[in-house]
């Protein structure tokens, strides 16, 4: 599943300029645009994102703060505030909702890659560690104990010797690890999924 983002923004250009420069940048995000306060209204209804770019000034019932305080209150996403504003009130309103960053008016490439690039990187990085544990806990402990061992670069015989085993039956579990994990059983991919996530396993 992509990382969701939601792009607040009432002016078009603005929206579809923020949408073109993170397609561009990360491929494969699921990202949707919410010119009004209702079209918010509407996505949020159905969706929870992971991440929220907002628009301070919009022209509508209300601003993106108080638009934003609505929903913080019952969901769990990533805030960034995009606006001109720049005054001390509006750091100070917006502060208030612990947004991740605050990048100000007029958007450009490299300011909306300074101001969001750190947040999404670090969305996706959790993303991949949350699937990888739920793909882990597939395992019984008796593969789990022996996946740890590959990861530590064991051979199937030591890994066999070590727990008093067959190599037989050590092949015939890392089969099975590997059809758990959805990977393929050329080219090392068990060892090098298991050194990849190394730093998961250790805590398991």
């Amino acid at each position: 599943m992509s990382l969701k983002v939601l792009i607040v923004e009432d002016e078009m250009i603005i929206a579809r300029f923020i949408e073109y420069q993170l397609t561009s940048l990360y491929p494969g995000l699921d990202l949707h645009i919410a010119l009004s306060v209702d079209d918010v209204d509407l996505y949020m209804e159905q969706n929870s994102p992971d991440l929220v770019l907002c628009d301070i000034q919009l022209n509508d019932r209300m601003d993106g703060i108080e638009l934003m305080e609505r929903y913080t209150a019952t969901k769990f996403f990533s805030l960034v505030f995009i606006t001109s504003y720049q005054s001390k009130n509006s750091i100070d309103r917006a502060a208030a909702l612990n947004p991740e960053n605050y990048i100000i008016k007029p958007l450009g490439e490299n300011r909306l890659y300074a101001g969001t690039h750190m947040i999404i990187q670090r969305l996706q990085q959790q993303r991949e560690k949350n699937r990888a544990i739920e793909k882990l806990k597939t395992l019984t402990p008796a593969e789990l104990h022996i996946l740890k061992l590959i990861a530590l670069r064991h051979t199937t015989k030591f890994i066999a010797d070590t727990l008093f085993l067959s190599p037989y039956t050590i092949k015939n579990t890392r089969h099975r690890i590997c059809r758990k994990l959805n990977l393929n059983e050329e080219n090392n991919a068990l060892l090098s999924w298991a050194i990849e996530h190394q730093h998961i396993l250790k805590f398991l």
